[in-house]
């Protein structure tokens, strides 16, 4: 099964680098121009310029040039021992403070077919065409993949028992999350935390597309006859978090619907009621509490707010129905409130078909409620569905049934700093 190890990370010197605050950002994904900027500003080493290079006519060679020059510099520096990162984030949510902790390791890559690192949605392959093209520059994961496991050995109370020394690195990001890292060294240590893992499946929580990335650029060097069997490429840097941590948060990510032809929202409502009951409310203010009352209840429900007053709540009556609808998939797969607004509303009644999702040209995905409200009021969207949060237990149920949710099915917070600890595969100056 998953087979993982310690490894000597690519570290920040702060000593010539600055302070590790200044250093880090979130993964490139969820970076605007904005902030990249910004982040630049208050420091011209930040990881930034490695994860979401944006410099020269190539950034991809650039990002490579930058990692040359800090790696002479001794800017980055390898650790002198393989190692194990315990990683904790402390941060609120939901109006309550959380804590959530795992250990960053490397994990020998697998295809998904053989079952033991298991996807739980569908990918966009622009993201993965660009992570492709920056590991082939650098050689290095500069951001780890965010997985999960069940923890059927106790092997979370391993990682508690180191945590309770003090942590090796502390801070609070710019978004006000404490960061902490620990480093374990100890070569009973690692035997004890690694051998737990020996017959376990791992769950991609976040990081889909670099996993693919991992793969394909594996079987690119084995193409090219620059790398075989059991060579660093043959791993990829995670972060392992236990499935029954109590600081796992899922939030959701909300749809918006643009440049439907004809698009005609009353109608719209008409035809849902075939499926759905109907609830039409004429203030925003509990359109969150509606919703979570549904979610407490394991009803299938979403709100759809296209900007003419007030919010309707959408719940379908009978689960039944999707049996019926995709009956080629798993209950797991079918009682997913996305596989609810996507079969019934959006191919079914709006005609935005999966090729179509796939490439956003109707669709758009959208992680702040408020800002697919105000898209809808700017006319930059027909309408908006609020979607409830994906149960953590749904994305182990549908990775099990070796099938995939729908892409921007489910968003963990926070997202897994980036500049802590980097994999590198190959030293890019040899």
């Amino acid at each position: 099964m998953a087979e993982i190890k310690a490894f000597k990370a690519l570290r920040f010197n702060e000593e010539k680098a600055g302070d590790i605050k200044k250093l880090v950002c979130p993964p490139y994904d969820i970076i605007s121009e904005k902030k990249r900027l910004a982040y630049l500003r208050e420091n011209d080493h930040n990881v930034i310029r490695l994860e979401l290079p944006r410099e020269g006519e190539n950034h991809y060679e650039a990002a490579k040039q930058v990692l040359v020059q800090w790696l002479d510099e001794g800017i980055l520096k390898r650790d002198d021992k393989p190692s194990l990162y315990i990683y904790e984030e402390e941060f609120t949510a939901y109006g309550q403070t959380y804590k959530v902790r795992g250990f960053v390791c490397l994990v020998k890559i697998s295809p998904f077919e053989e079952g033991v690192v298991l996807p739980h949605e569908f990918t966009l392959s622009k993201a993965k065409a660009d992570r492709f093209e920056l590991m082939k520059s650098t050689y290095c994961n500069f951001s780890q993949i965010y997985s999960l496991y069940v923890d059927d050995k106790n092997t979370a109370d391993k990682i508690n028992r180191i945590a309770r020394r003090k942590p090796e690195i502390e801070f609070a990001d710019d978004e006000g999350i404490i960061q902490r890292l620990w480093t374990v060294s100890d070569e009973e240590t690692i035997k004890s935390i690694t051998d737990d893992f020996t017959d376990r499946k791992l769950f991609i929580a976040d990081g889909h597309h670099r996993y693919e990335t991992a793969l394909n650029f594996r079987n690119y060097l084995r193409e090219k006859g620059e790398a075989v069997e059991g060579d660093d490429c043959d791993y990829v840097m995670m972060m392992l978090v236990d499935m029954q941590n109590p600081g796992l948060v899922v939030f959701p990510t909300h749809r918006i619907v643009r440049d439907v032809e004809n698009f005609d929202s009353q109608r719209l409502i008409e035809d849902c009621k075939e499926y759905f009951n109907v609830y039409h409310f004429n203030s925003l203010d509990n359109m969150s509490d509606e919703l979570e009352q549904r979610y407490e209840a394991n009803k299938k429900a979403f709100g759809f707010y296209d900007g003419k007053g007030g919010w309707t709540l959408l719940r379908l009556r009978d689960k039944q129905v999707m049996s019926k609808i995709l009956p080629d998939l798993s209950k797991a797969s079918q009682n997913l409130d996305v596989s609810v607004l996507h079969s019934l509303i959006l191919e079914r009644l709006l005609g935005i078909d999966k090729e179509n999702m796939a490439n956003q040209k109707n669709l758009a995905y959208v992680k702040n409620m408020h800002d697919a409200i105000e898209m809808v009021d700017r006319g930059e969207a027909q309408c908006a569905f609020i979607l409830n949060p994906t149960h953590v237990s749904q994305i182990h149920d549908v990775a099990v049934a070796n099938e995939k949710m729908p892409q921007k099915s489910t968003y963990f917070y926070p997202k897994v700093i980036t500049g802590l600890v980097m994999n590198q595969i190959r030293d890019v100056r040899e």
